[in-house]
């Protein structure tokens, strides 16, 4: 295998590597109450809990929520601590979220 090849394979392994680990990481750190924000700041919702392994459930006594239950997918954060932080902006994620 040439040098190029080695260091392609290496570059996509450590990347996938570090995707594997983030899926398995940010599962674990999403409370029941944290806040959601979008990556502008705004208040997309509250979290409910986990829905299995990709999803999140927001809570529908949130105001943004207007009473009705809406889901987000994992792939759309970036990194959980005491608030879970999304790649979009708050009102592209309240556009594109699931009602189920």
């Amino acid at each position: 295998m040439s040098c190029w090849r080695s260091f392609q394979v290496g570059v996509i392994g450590e990347a996938w590597s570090n995707m594997m680990e983030a899926l398995i990481v940010v599962p674990m750190l999403i409370k029941e109450h944290m806040e959601v924000l979008g990556s502008d700041g705004a208040h997309v919702g509250t979290v409910d809990h986990m829905e299995g392994a990709d999803e999140i459930k927001l809570t529908k006594d949130d105001p943004e929520a207007a009473g009705e239950v809406h889901y987000i997918p994992l792939a759309w954060v970036v990194h959980a601590e005491i608030k879970v932080h999304l790649k979009q902006s708050g009102d592209d994620a309240k556009a594109r979220w699931n009602t189920h």
